[in-house]
């Protein structure tokens, strides 16, 4: 088995190169830790099927969305395994442009999927991708920082507290940050984190009639308390931050809270990434006693695109890669703690498991506790957590996300980025159709 390692337009990419290997797989996948350790074990795979080689694309967040995405909708043919997001897999599947599911071998166990997740994967009762990792957002905290400053965290905290603590936390001067949060610009990115917070505060992104909801005074309370907070508690150059900056910031001890994905426990408690390993506490994401926590539901999944001709290949890699299998073999290499969290229901219940991961109790109850069928306060017409899961959604949620990133940089007011994603996003419904 050889590894070579190249660069394709600002993307880097692993070939595994099996000595007999007849067909090319063309993977492509997002620059987060469990990705990135799946590479590593490819391996893996190819020893077992000596036939099959695997070439990874490997991108950032928005730069993968957006290639992606154009690579489907233009039958481009690229890639035989995309790494997609339960906001797509729905649409797509409904336009022909996955391939279902349906070989991944008698040992997989789909009704072992946790329900949530699977039902955000499926289509029509079929499986159109399969889950990588799963997750929603909670809080994970300094114990040792609040301890120091006679706080403490409840399971449920309130924004109230939160914010409260996070001003009380700040020591700018010492280099410690009491919240960090996402700010940079992306409907993946910062919109995550601000819708899964808007609805908490009784915000929604439309009404029952489509009609776009900024002009409202929960957009407004939501978006001047998240820039306040990041003002006066949050790193300086927020506004570029998303997952990976926060993560880092956290890992070097430079947060005192950090409210995002609950994949990231495993990183924050890891001692070979984090200097605050044995000092990190978790709680649900917060809420303002409407009804609604601040918590999304994600997954991570690959699936297969209409335009493969590899597509018995790519289902034997999609099969290996999110079984029970090659959770024991992460779990072999680097541990339980570090599995790929969030997809199985088996997980949850086995005891090597929950004995190494302090967060997976919580981790389950705030898969459960998302419900992207009623994520709102008030009504909706749509479906999705933290997105509308409407084709549109992808470009306006950009654009929004912009003016939002925007006002947190300073660069515009509060007012004035809810003017434009307001006038932005009536502007893109009209010419949809869902609005006159």
């Amino acid at each position: 088995m050889k590894h070579v390692l190249g660069a394709v337009c600002g993307a880097s990419v692993l070939l595994a190169v099996p000595a007999m290997a007849e067909t090319t797989l063309t993977i492509a996948t997002v620059n987060n830790g469990d990705m990135i350790r799946m590479q590593g074990l490819t391996g893996e795979f190819t020893k077992k099927n000596p036939d099959i080689a695997v070439k990874w694309v490997t991108l950032e967040e928005n730069v993968l969305r957006q290639r992606v995405t154009t690579d489907i909708a233009t039958k481009g043919g690229q890639f035989d395994v995309l790494t997609i997001g339960t906001y797509e897999v729905p649409i797509w599947a409904k336009k022909g442009w996955l391939v279902p599911l349906a070989n991944l071998g008698a040992d997989y166990d789909v009704a072992d999927l946790l329900p949530k997740i699977k039902d955000a994967v499926s289509a029509d009762g079929k499986l159109y991708a399969a889950p990588f990792y799963g997750e929603s957002s909670m809080v994970m905290y300094r114990t040792d920082l609040f301890e120091k400053a006679g706080l403490k965290m409840p399971e449920k905290p309130t924004w109230d507290f939160v914010i409260d603590a996070a001003k009380k936390l700040t020591d700018k001067s010492g280099g410690t940050y009491g919240i960090c949060l996402r700010g940079k610009a992306g409907w993946g990115e910062n919109m995550a984190f601000l819708s899964a917070m808007a609805n908490s505060y009784g915000a929604r992104w439309f009404d029952e009639k489509w009609e776009p909801q900024f002009n409202t005074p929960e957009w407004k309370t939501t978006l001047t308390t998240y820039v306040n907070l990041m003002k006066e508690a949050g790193p300086p150059g927020a506004s570029s931050n998303g997952f990976n900056e926060n993560l880092a910031l956290f890992n070097a001890g430079k947060c005192a809270m950090w409210i995002d994905a609950t994949v990231a426990a495993s990183f924050v408690t890891n001692p070979k990434d984090s200097k605050v390993a044995d000092k990190v506490g978790f709680a649900l994401a917060p809420n303002t006693g409407l009804g609604k926590n601040a918590n999304w539901l994600w997954a991570w999944n690959l699936a297969i695109p209409a335009g493969s001709k590899k597509t018995e290949a790519a289902e034997k890699f999609i099969a290996w890669a999110t079984s029970k299998d090659y959770t024991k073999l992460v779990a072999s290499k680097e541990g339980w703690a570090n599995v790929p969290p969030g997809t199985r229901t088996s997980l949850y219940e086995n005891p090597d498991y929950l004995k190494v991961a302090p967060f997976a109790k919580l981790t389950l109850a705030s898969i459960d506790a998302a419900d992207p069928n009623k994520p709102t306060v008030k009504p909706v017409p749509y479906v999705g957590v933290q997105y509308a899961a409407i084709p549109e959604f992808q470009g306006i949620g950009t654009q929004v996300g912009q003016q939002f990133s925007a006002a947190l940089a300073g660069s515009t007011s509060v007012d004035a980025a809810l003017s434009a994603a307001q006038s932005v996003t009536e502007r893109e419904m009209k010419r949809a159709g869902y609005i006159k």
